[in-house]
């Protein structure tokens, strides 16, 4: 028995369609045959012999747009996190991106120089600037601050002991654990105190000819209250240089300003570690201070000088277009008066309760309309900072929230909008926190709602 010829119409004759033209510029013609040529596998295999080419082209185009779609994508950040690990930490001002974007679109005087016309350092973009800010005597950037921590350790204490106290021997996102970056940066943990009370004593009894360095650690997404002792820096500084050792003090979160002036919580910035003595202070670059990920590292220029000649450096340098977008933000700092203005983190985390209420009142309006089954509210809740700055201080704001049944498939599909929108469940409602939402975007986000849910 002969097969029924197949009147489906051929690759070829597809791939000629004046409706395949856009594919064909978009995507390529080797894709673009591809995913025609599955379509039309999957309609004998099917045995579906009969379909005008106009669909076939519509199932190409649709299977096409899956595939290049981007993996990353800007997503509306409403749980009320403001520096959200998972979703990227501090968004960038847009001249820091736009900077970030001109350098990787050509070549760049990353390590030349100019006025010699010979080789030149590409840390020389930002520690100036570093240098100006904190008061440090040298400065040097690395990928991100855990790096600057390995970094530091393998260059300052590499087979050596360094004294931490056991109430800052954190664990932080990603299984980040300081015994373990200790181990692997080649130092040796000297546990000393408890983990509610260490006192000057403890470091001294510690100290010995093994020792290298004595090194504080930020208490990152948690904090340690009730009948509790610890260490001022200035102390430890006095028995770190007593011993002729260095002090590394690690900021984690640090910011390059008192937050108090905004009314939010004093935060240690490295420009007071560094006048109570501290030698080495490390600190990232996407969190408090606002710019990309980066770890940098401020202090003596001795020591400084030392680092950069680890060979680890060039393992864990920047790439030009952070270290320009990072040198755009490190400039905003220079004109303080407009930092909250121009600082994207930091115009959010000092974001007015009754402009976030604004926003979510105009939101809920909207909403109610798309949902009308849905309760739909305004209610105050409490924001986090994030990223392991200030753990336990909380944000007065302001969110829309939606009840009724399903809030897990309503939440999965606000995550399937264009411009994905992440909440979170708690109360039995989906909680929308408007802090994070600023009135510029209030349009792109209301045009994207689905019209019935």
């Amino acid at each position: 028995m002969t097969q029924e010829p197949s009147p489906l119409p051929s690759l070829d004759s597809l791939l000629r369609a004046p409706e395949t033209a856009v594919l064909l510029a978009r995507f390529g013609r080797t894709a673009t045959a591809e995913a025609l040529r599955r379509v039309l596998a999957a309609r004998r295999a099917a045995r579906q012999f009969h379909a005008p080419s106009a669909a076939l082209i519509d199932l190409a185009a649709d299977s096409l747009a899956a595939r290049f779609v981007h993996s990353q994508r800007p997503v509306f950040n409403l749980t009320g996190t403001v520096l959200h690990t998972n979703l990227g930490r501090s968004p960038l001002p847009p001249e820091a991106a736009a900077a970030a974007a001109a350098a990787m679109r050509s070549a760049t005087n990353l390590e030349y120089d100019l006025e010699t016309g010979r080789r030149g350092e590409r840390d020389s973009h930002i520690a100036p600037l570093l240098c100006e800010i904190t008061g440090a005597e040298a400065a040097t950037v690395v990928n991100n601050n855990a790096a600057a921590v390995v970094l530091v350790l393998n260059t300052l204490a590499a087979g050596k002991q360094v004294p931490v106290s056991r109430g800052e021997l954190i664990e932080i996102g990603g299984a980040f654990r300081v015994p373990d970056i200790m181990s692997r940066a080649g130092a040796i943990l000297k546990e000393v105190g408890t983990t509610n009370r260490t006192h000057p004593r403890d470091y001294e009894q510690a100290i010995g000819p093994d020792t290298a360095a004595l090194m504080r650690v930020h208490q990152a997404n948690y904090a340690i209250t009730g009948f509790t002792a610890s260490v001022p820096t200035e102390v430890l500084a006095r028995i770190a240089h007593a011993g002729d050792l260095p002090l590394i003090d690690d900021l984690g979160s640090g910011s390059l300003i008192d937050l108090a002036t905004w009314g939010l919580p004093h935060e240690t910035i490295p420009q007071e570690a560094l006048a109570a003595g501290a030698d080495v202070v490390t600190f990232s670059g996407d969190k408090l201070l606002g710019g990309p990920q980066a770890g940098l590292i401020v202090g003596r220029r001795d020591l400084i000088r030392r680092i950069n000649a680890n060979p680890l450096k060039r393992a864990l340098r920047l790439d030009k277009g952070r270290l320009a977008a990072l040198e755009v933000v490190l400039r905003l700092y220079l004109d303080p008066d407009r930092l909250t203005e121009r600082l994207p983190a930091l115009r959010l985390l000092t974001r007015a309760e009754a402009d976030i209420r604004a926003t979510a009142e105009r939101m809920a309006a909207v909403m109610q309309r798309h949902w009308p089954t849905r309760p739909v509210s305004v209610a105050s809740c409490r924001s986090q900072i994030g990223s392991g700055a200030m753990p336990v201080d909380l944000l007065a704001s302001v969110a829309v929230t939606l009840g009724g049944s399903g809030l897990e498939s309503l939440a999965a599909s606000l995550r399937a909008l264009p411009r994905p929108v992440i909440g979170r469940i708690g109360q039995d409602r989906l909680w929308l926190d408007c802090r994070c939402l600023e009135p510029a975007e209030e349009a792109e986000f209301l045009a994207q709602l689905p019209q019935t849910a």
